[in-house]
């Protein structure tokens, strides 16, 4: 299989970081130089030939090949292995739904979170438990970085340019968690979103910061869940107060509350959605008083239907400390789900 990207010679390595960081093709950090037997292994891993189109972008009809992937990938630090779960990553983000042009060329200042489900998280290491949405493991650092690297060299997503983050956040080097599915009672999120049980998938979201949240003073499934709502809600006063998908990052220590008191996922997820949920008068309470004008008394919810909550299963084991993580801008983008080893053209996703 022939490879089309060019070929660029270097006196060493340091001198392959300058070449790079001066072409401006990094997220700032050293990369690993993208040689082409490192190329031809990750594309032989997949059995894609370079040319395979994984996806096109929507709005600038911008096909993205296997070969320009795996490249990125391999800078990122990702290993033969790491690559089927980069391809599907980045082919749920091509979809339309998830309007990738839009989130990353805001000035929100969103990121791609990623979450990883079923056997290939112990494949490839992956640990959700301590220090889940930080440096947790290898895999999950270099899949995430290669997302945001395919993001600058395929897509010109560069600060300044199409990048029009007022302030972004740190998930913008690497936003890639796998869900705590041994430590976790209720079924994986992936499961829930459609995906066959016991299938490996990937499910991408166009998300701001995460907010973390604590409740260590009680076991009452409604308490601790309500610590969730009010942090959704408080984004919904100080941030964006359109409807859309959010992310709630269930520990271990809070799941088994839960469970101990009977309350399923789905539970979990009706119980948010209806108390996550605010008038548009509370904007005045939080300086935004002009825009309330005669509509104060109209109700908002952040979450469509109990089925946009993303509930995810991770964190170390002890520690009541959760998280919510915002949508970038309410319903303007949908969370994808795809089997690892979907492509782009091989049907619908399996939700949205």
């Amino acid at each position: 299989m022939d490879l089309r990207s060019t070929i660029h010679e270097t006196d060493d390595i340091f001198a392959a970081q300058e070449l790079f960081h001066g072409r401006g093709w990094t997220d700032g950090l050293p990369v690993v130089p993208p040689t082409e037997a490192a190329v031809r292994t990750c594309l032989e891993d997949v059995a894609l030939p370079p040319d395979h189109v994984v996806g096109v972008e929507p709005v600038r009809a911008r096909a993205i090949t296997a070969e320009k992937v795996a490249v990125n990938a391999v800078m990122a630090g990702c290993l033969p292995a790491h690559f089927p779960v980069v391809v599907t990553a980045l082919s749920a983000m091509l979809r339309e739904e998830f309007t990738l042009h839009g989130a990353t060329a805001s000035t929100g200042g969103c990121a791609i979170f990623i979450v990883v489900n079923g056997d290939v998280r112990r494949e490839l290491g992956m640990d959700g438990t301590f220090n889940a949405l930080g440096n947790s493991d290898r895999a999950s650092a270099v899949i995430g970085r290669a997302i945001r690297l395919c993001l600058i060299n395929l897509f010109d997503v560069r600060p300044g340019g199409i990048d029009r983050s007022t302030l972004g956040h740190p998930g913008k080097f690497s936003f890639c968690v796998a869900e705590d599915e041994e430590g976790s009672p209720w079924e994986p999120l992936a499961t829930a979103r459609g995906v066959p049980k016991g299938a490996s998938a990937v499910t991408v979201m166009a998300a701001g910061a995460p907010r973390q949240i604590m409740n260590e003073w009680t076991t009452d499934p409604d308490e601790i869940l309500e610590t969730f709502a009010a942090e959704i809600r408080a984004n919904m006063r100080q941030y964006s107060i359109w409807p859309g998908h959010y992310v709630v990052i269930v520990p271990r220590q809070l799941r088994q509350h839960l469970a101990a008191a009977g309350c399923s996922r789905e539970d979990a997820c009706r119980r948010i959605h209806e108390r996550a949920r605010i008038h548009r008068r509370e904007w005045a309470d939080v300086g935004k008083a002009d825009v309330v004008r005669d509509r104060g008394d109209k109700e908002y919810r952040a979450l469509p239907d109990p089925d946009h909550l993303l509930l995810v299963a991770a964190g170390g084991p002890a520690g009541g400390f959760g998280a919510v993580i915002p949508p970038w801008f309410g319903g303007r983008s949908r969370a994808v789900t795809l089997p690892v080893g979907a492509c782009v053209d091989c049907g619908p996703p399996v939700a949205g």
